[in-house]
This record gives structure tokens, sequence and C-alpha cells, in this order.
């Protein structure tokens, strides 16, 4: 059992005003930079859903709720005890066992309400069946001192039924071994409003060892309480937010991973019967090469495509396109769009009736979107481009050192409106000509010159892979605002300088 604290231990010393003055000025610099910080969190909050701003701000409030708290603490000890009114027993003096002199004079406060961090003490004598309350105290449980101090036997009534076995457990250990009184519980005051109240207490002994009375500070930590909740409540919400982010991007990753071309490098088709999918392609082949470029402001991958493959008779397909959104909602989107153009393609379908479907695909869609592409087929027989556009910027033709966009057929925007028609184009190719198909996020502006600034680069590649070699050397450390794919085809056979 620990050892009970005697009556006769010494006083401690209290400390002087001069240094408690000090750590108040100090308190309230720091309280004036808390409240500069906490008004612009709250109004980046305010402005935001984020729930990690929620959470800097239910902090910088709890920062603000303890300088508070720490500000009043400190006035009170410069102050000291507040007098004891005439009508009550003088309190007893632990140190001499006899009564305490108060010399501090303080006005009472109104008892209309208990402001936050409100600190009162009481002592219950049990020799004398006395019980002594401070101002403070009166006004923490919305009670007039007229109606007198509550006794140990009465304190229970004023708590919620399923608080009263706490605070029973605490006073008996205090009166029967002695322990210090150091928990929490709920009051219902005098209002009708419920607090949280710290209590911590100590038993005082007299001569014989015997309990003579009991003092307890009480303290009113509701708002502390409020707002530490706040504070796990909104760090659990962003952390779940945080989880659902991460598991959304990993989700998006492995489906577009799992649609996007599989090949590394470059691919030529269509294939040679007896040459290595990586040769050179033969008379008026496609060398082909592609990429995705991740954004550089979002964390959530988006619904782009590049595609290319071989379709029956030797032909080839060619597409890219994007979907509006990020996530795992806009990666599926494109999943399916995607596995319905490689689909009609191999068909047969033409460029312009297959984006018809498209859109038509996507109005019906339960989840509709928006979506822009372009879808061409290359028939290596004729040296001929078909291909069609939906909304979407033109392909890019680099011969003689020279780029140029292609003359756009006529195509809205995939899931704008129902029933569209779309227009195709042809385009005859030439031995060393490049392709560069590209969605939005690469270069979005016509007036964006840096492709066609790459000719003389392309002109001088060996490779459709040392073209997109080139597109990543100029695109891929760019402060991209959303994410990009970039498909490039060569004619051969192979001509480059």
């Amino acid at each position: 059992m620990p050892s009970p604290q005697s009556a006769d231990r010494p006083t401690a010393e209290l400390p002087e005003n001069g240094s408690v003055d000090a750590l108040i000025s100090q308190t309230r610099r720091l309280k004036g930079g808390i409240d500069a910080v906490r008004r612009e969190t709250a109004a980046d909050a305010e402005r935001s859903g984020d729930p990690r701003l929620r959470w800097q701000r239910a902090l910088c409030e709890l920062a603000a709720h303890h300088a508070d708290t720490l500000g009043e603490h400190l006035g009170q000890l410069r102050e000291g005890l507040p007098v004891q009114p005439a009508d009550y027993p003088a309190m007893t003096d632990r140190a001499t066992g006899g009564t305490a002199t108060l010399t501090a004079e303080r006005a009472p406060e109104p008892a209309s309400a208990a402001p936050a961090g409100r600190v009162g003490s009481a002592e219950w004598n049990f020799l004398t069946d006395e019980v002594t309350w401070s101002d403070e105290l009166f006004e923490l449980f919305g009670r007039r001192p007229e109606d007198g101090a509550l006794t140990l036997d009465e304190l229970p009534s004023w708590l919620p039924p399923e608080d009263t076995s706490l605070l029973t457990a605490m006073v008996t250990d205090c009166l029967v071994d002695g322990k210090p009184v150091d928990g929490e519980f709920r009051i219902l005051r005098g209002d009708g409003e419920t607090r949280t109240v710290h209590m911590m207490g100590e038993p005082v002994l007299d001569a014989d060892g015997c309990t003579a009375s009991m003092w307890a500070v009480l303290r009113d930590v509701s708002e502390l309480r409020r707002s530490q909740r706040e504070v796990h409540e909104t760090r659990d919400s962003a952390h779940r937010q945080r989880h659902i982010a991460q598991t959304e991007h990993r989700l998006a990753v492995e489906l577009q991973e799992a649609v996007l071309p599989p090949w590394r490098g470059s691919l030529r088709l269509p294939r040679q019967a007896g040459c290595a999918p990586d040769a050179p392609p033969r008379d008026a082949g496609l060398d082909l090469a592609g990429h995705y470029l991740p954004s550089a402001t979002s964390t959530l991958i988006g619904g782009d495509w590049f595609d290319a493959m071989e379709l029956p008779g030797g032909r080839t397909l060619l597409t890219v396109g994007g979907l509006t959104g990020h996530g795992v909602t806009a990666t599926s989107a494109m999943a399916m769009l995607l596995g319905a153009v490689r689909g009609m393609a191999v068909s047969g379908s033409a460029p312009g009736p297959l984006m018809g479907w498209l859109n038509h695909l996507l109005d019906a869609s339960a989840q509709p979107a928006l979506g822009s592409a372009v879808c061409g087929r290359y028939d290596p027989a004729t040296r001929t481009l078909t291909w069609a556009q939906a909304g979407h910027p033109a392909p890019l033709l680099f011969r003689d050192g020279t780029g140029r966009a292609l003359r756009p057929p006529k195509g809205v925007l995939l899931g704008a409106v129902a029933g569209a028609a779309y227009e195709q184009a042809e385009e005859r190719l030439r031995p060393g000509d490049v392709l560069v198909l590209h969605t939005e996020g690469l270069a979005a502006r016509p007036s964006d010159t840096r492709l066609p600034a790459l000719a003389p680069r392309f002109a001088a590649a060996g490779s459709a892979q040392e073209c997109l070699r080139a597109v990543l050397e100029e695109f891929g450390g760019k402060e991209r605002e959303d994410d990009a794919c970039v498909l490039i085809a060569r004619v051969g056979p192979h001509t480059g300088s």
C-alpha cells in the first residue's frame, strides 16, 4: 500500500510573482502565434474538404485551448488562493493543522456558466463534517454558493449513473488505502449541461495516521477532451482517406498495366515470318514505340491509353485516347473502351464507324463520361493510313526534316452527342515517315511548337524508339497538369541517316 501523505509534511514554496509574470508574458506571445496559425489553418480547412487540413485545424484548436488554460492557471497562481467567504469555516492548513490566513483578494465571478478549463478546489473534513468549496468549483457545477457545497455522499447524485462507480472507487481507494485521486468523470450541472471533470486529490492524515480530510482539485476538461476527440477523429479520417487513395491508386495502376500494351521497346508490325519481333521492318511495315507519362501534379492515374496491334490481312491498328477523370473509375472505363476498340478493329470495322460505336458505348454507360480519341488503320500494301478522331489532337506527320499536323476529319467528343457520326480521312505515307499520336496531356495547345521542333531529331533517328527517346527528353521532366500517352510509328524500310 502506498504511503499516504501526512498532515505534517512541509509546505511547498510558492514561486515569486516576477517569475510567474515572465511566464505569463511568454504564454501571451505564444498564444498570439498560435492564433495566427489557427486563423490561417481554419481558412484553408474551410476552403477544402481535405481531412488532413481538418486535422491540422483541430490540432491548432487544441494547442490554443492548452495555451488558454495555461494562461488562466498562471493567473490564478499569481493571484493566490481566493478570499475565503466570511460564512465559510476556516480551511485546514495541512502544514500546521491550524487555519490558514488567506490574504489574496479576488472578486467572485458570476456563476452563470463554467468557462473552459475552470479549476476549483474542495476539502471534505471528516472530523468536523465541514465541506469547503472554492467559488470556481461552484461555477463549475453551476451551483449557487448559498445552496452549500456537496458532501462526498451527495456528489455521486450529480454524475450520470454510468460514472458513479468510477467516482466511488476513486474516493474509496483514497480514504481506505490512502491512494491519490486521479481520474475523470462527467457531471450534470445545475443548468442541465454535461461537463467532463478531471479530479485530483489526496487524503490528509492526523497525528494518529487516520484520515482527517480529503483535498481535491477539479478541472473542467470538457473542451480539452472535445478538441482531443476532434484531433483523433480527423486524424483517423485522414488516415482512412489516405488508405483509400493508396488502394485506389494501386488498383488503377494494376488495371492500367493489365490493359495497356505489354510490349516494351520497339514493336514491328506486321510481324514477319522467321524474323525476331524487334527486327527492322521490311517493305512498308511499321516500327512502333509507345509510352505512358504520369501527371506531375496528381497522384491519381488517369484514363489515357495508347495501343497498336496487328489486324487480319496484315494491317495495323493505331490508337490513342483519354477519358475525363482519374482513379479506378476512369481506368476501368478506359479498359472497357480499349477492349471495344480492339474487338471492333479485329472484326473489320473502319475507323469512322468504330468511333460511332464507341460514342454509343460511352453514352449508354452506367457511369457517363467524356472522352477523346484517335483511331487509325494502316495498310502496308498501299502505305495508307485511314483514320478518324473524336475531339482529339490530330496525329503529327514528320517528313524530310519537318513536321505538321494532319488535317482532321469531323468528329465530336465521345459521349457528348448521342448518335454522332464520325468522318474518316486517308493519308498516303512514304518510307521513313514518322507518325506521332499523343493525348492532350502531352501538348494540348495548338501553339505548342515543341513537338514539331523535334523534326530534325526524328529525321536523324534510326528507329521509333530513338524518336520516343527524344520526346521523353523534351516532355518527360516537364510539369504536366495531366497524364499523357504517346505512340510513334515509323514507316519502313529503315532509311534513317
